[in-house]
């Protein structure tokens, strides 16, 4: 084999730098895509009314009766046990209420999901804001706010007037949580 042979099969400087133009032109449409799939779309005309008159049983027992919570800044976080990042997000949430209640926040934690399951989670991680049994019920009421994709956590941020002012799909980051501190 000559010389020459082996250096024409060797992947020339042109080339490597034609396919990582391409890897990332794939890597930024991907990331795009994932973007546009899982913004918030438009909310249904009757969403935020109907939302306020929605009441939810409690994992202890008792009522959630969201009416009860307008006047003040609301986060509400539709989440499930089986979710990881919605388990995983869930501390992080914790500390937001603890940090921001003597402000006015108030945070609700609406499980997607079935009594047992909830029970058994919060047993694990106590959580303290209150938290409601949406069921299988809530992913119709998240797809109402915009959700349609039906992706869990879903975040929505309502201001004192009862108005939807932020809303997210994925998981919440601790720069969302003081942005919508600051400016909600």
């Amino acid at each position: 084999m000559k010389d020459t042979d082996h250096a024409s099969s060797a992947p020339r400087p042109g080339r490597r730098s034609l396919f990582a133009g391409v890897a990332a032109a794939a890597a930024l449409a991907g990331a795009g895509l994932a973007w546009w799939r899982l913004r918030p779309q438009a909310m249904e005309t009757e969403a935020e009314a109907a939302l306020w008159q929605r009441r939810f049983a409690r994992p202890e027992g008792g009522e959630l009766v969201l009416q009860s919570l307008r006047g003040r800044p609301l986060l509400i976080n539709f989440w499930a046990t089986w979710c990881p990042p919605c388990v995983e997000e869930l501390p992080l949430l914790d500390r937001f209420y603890r940090e921001h209640a003597a402000r006015g926040w108030q945070v609700v934690g609406l499980a997607v999901d079935q009594l047992a399951p909830v029970q058994g989670f919060l047993r694990k991680l106590p959580l303290s804001f209150p938290i409601g049994l949406a069921g299988f019920e809530g992913a119709e009421l998240a797809r109402s706010l915009g959700n349609t994709t039906g992706g869990l956590p879903f975040t929505v941020v309502l201001g004192a007037q009862g108005q939807v002012l932020q809303r997210k799909i994925g998981q919440v980051s601790p720069q969302d949580l003081q942005q919508w501190a600051t400016h909600s």
